[in-house]
């Protein structure tokens, strides 16, 4: 990539890749060469080595290798020119002056860097007015009673914002010229123009960019004022949808364990934060954007959304998978139980017991049938509703093994015939639409065991009714496609037979499909064929639980777990050879 003769390839001569990488890597002199653990994947034993003389590094566990420039670009996630000068200044080596700006770029750069400094000076009035003011002391026993300590307040740079209208504007003004007030974010105007100060009475949360420097605040009231939060507006250094909190403290812990956690809010970030989990960021509200998701693409690809379980929570959870899966992130969910936000469950149950819940984050796909599992899914209008509901996240995979591998598991889960329901997927993609139509037939076929012991509560006039106790004593029927049909049958065994009024009680589906099986032929029917077909339903449970079992086999448990998974698969095999 570095030209003879350009800067890159003075800067590639000048560096030292040992110093470099080190900031990164703990590295150890092994002979000739440094040592330490890959950065690019997780080992315990180290395999990467720096060579010092040629320049360049090498891992012998995942193949990771390359120059100074390369191994930057990998690492921080940026592009050739940005590792050229992020090495460079690393080095010491001075970077040639840029073009010439336009009087245009002079004027907007220089207000950039004053908004900076501007919010540099507020944050520290902010976080003097909290410690050493009367107003101040009362919103740290608010805080404190929320849980944070001093260091925590000084960690997080928390601040006050006083009840005054116009305290902060009096210290900014005489410094900073109107226009730029004005389009700070800090100030408003009153119907006669008057500024005054846009937070007050309110706890201010710093809002840092990526590189630390403050470029918002967010403000909470103590009490029942509306709106609860009040956040900066967009601003030319802020624009919420390319800031995550958190992340210029994270980003270091994101990178190093390969995952990040979104939360929605500065408590929640900040309590787990506090708890040791320093991977933590916030989307700063409920939702989370693209320009967000394409700045953390540049520390992990695998995220745990911890959003509040509420309904928003839920919604923005949602919408947020959407995104990730967009692009191509590994994302898992975390719902706390009892309807628990981060910060509330932290300071009810502890660090360990929701790290431990973290360990145990649903893969997406499981959060998601879950959601489609609280849907009513005893008839087709029911299932049809399931899947139109995971349809719009299927269609945003891009990858194509990863699409064919979720239908395979929504046909299971939602006990729908898998080719039909490809046929669907693939005709709702070329009309480009994000739901199956109604008329779909989307139902796995009736079994033939099904079909011949309707026949026989239909027809077999000598155990009609003891074939009707069985199956209602010992509940076959339920969790069928054909549950339906089976309680209307079995309740009028008792008496005639009327076909007709059987199937007025019937949704048009299920009407068919008795009105199918009672006009196929078979032989007169015997309770010998009669508790063959009952067999074939009493081991449905057990191969249900052979599905689930395999499931959880595949989601690579524990040593221990496994252990006990595969000695009750084999005891459930024998089960079934027996039968």
């Amino acid at each position: 990539m570095a030209e003879a003769g350009s800067f890159a390839e003075r800067v590639k001569q000048q560096a030292d890749i040992v110093r470099v990488i080190g900031e990164y890597v703990r590295l150890k002199k092994t002979g000739q060469n440094f040592t330490g653990l890959c950065p690019f994947h997780q080992e315990k034993t180290p395999s990467f080595a720096v060579h010092p003389t040629r320049q360049i590094y090498h891992c012998f566990g995942c193949g990771a290798g390359g120059d100074v420039f390369k191994f930057v670009m990998e690492l921080d996630k940026i592009t050739f020119p940005e590792a050229v000068r992020a090495v460079a200044e690393k080095c010491g080596i001075a970077i040639p002056r840029p073009r010439e700006r336009s009087p245009e770029e002079r004027r907007e750069n220089q207000q950039r860097s004053a908004l900076v400094e501007m919010h540099r000076e507020t944050a520290a009035y902010f976080a003097r007015q909290l410690h050493d003011s009367p107003e101040g002391k009362i919103a740290t026993a608010y805080l404190e009673d929320r849980g944070l300590n001093r260091d925590a307040m000084t960690r997080f740079g928390l601040g006050w914002a006083p009840s005054s209208g116009d305290a902060l504007l009096r210290q900014l003004k005489a410094k900073y010229p109107e226009k730029l007030l004005d389009i700070s974010g800090l100030f408003s105007r009153d119907q006669s123009g008057r500024p005054y100060d846009r937070f007050r009475r309110r706890i201010i949360f710093p809002i840092a960019n990526e590189g630390g420097k403050v470029v918002a605040f967010g403000g909470r009231v103590m009490g029942d004022e509306q709106p609860k939060y009040l956040n900066s507006p967009e601003t030319p250094i802020y624009s919420k949808s390319n800031v995550l909190y958190h992340l210029d403290h994270a980003r270091e812990a994101i990178r190093q364990n390969d995952f990040a956690i979104l939360v929605e809010g500065y408590m929640d970030a900040i309590a787990v934060a506090r708890s040791g989990v320093a991977n933590v960021v916030a989307s700063c509200g409920t939702s989370l954007a693209e320009p967000q998701i394409k700045l953390l693409s540049r520390f992990t690809h695998r995220v745990i959304v911890n959003y509040d379980p509420d309904t928003a929570g839920q919604a923005a959870t949602e919408r947020s998978l959407t995104l990730l899966l967009e692009r191509e992130f590994d994302v898992r969910v975390l719902t706390l139980p009892g309807g628990a936000d981060p910060d509330r469950f932290l300071k009810e149950q502890g660090a360990e017991a929701y790290r431990k819940l973290l360990a145990q984050s649903s893969p997406y796909l499981d959060y998601l049938i879950g959601q489609a599992r609280q849907m009513d899914r005893s008839t087709a209008a029911g299932k049809l509703a399931a899947l139109n509901y995971l349809m719009p996240y299927v269609q945003r995979l891009p990858n194509k093994l990863l699409r064919s591998e979720w239908a395979t598991r929504i046909a299971s889960e939602l006990r729908v015939d898998e080719p039909v329901l490809r046929e669907a997927l693939r005709r709702a993609a070329a009309e480009r639409r994000s739901e199956v139509k109604p008329q779909t037939q989307l139902l796995a076929p009736v079994r033939p065991a099904e079909r011949r012991l309707m026949q026989m509560l239909v027809e077999a006039e000598g155990f009609r009714q003891k074939l009707a106790r069985e199956i209602v004593s010992n509940g076959l029927h339920r969790g069928l496609e054909t549950e339906r049909i089976f309680e209307v049958l079995v309740a009028r065994v008792g008496g005639p037979v009327d076909v007709a009024t059987l199937a007025n009680a019937l949704e048009e589906r299920d009407r068919r499909t008795l009105f199918e099986v009672l006009f196929e032929t078979s032989a007169e029917a015997t309770w010998e064929e009669a508790e063959s077909c009952l067999g074939v339903l009493r081991t449905r449970p057990v191969e249900q639980e052979l599905a689930e079992l395999q499931k959880k086999i595949e989601a690579k448990a524990s040593a221990e777990e496994l252990t006990r998974l595969l000695a009750r698969r084999l005891e459930l095999q024998r089960m079934l050879a027996r039968r």
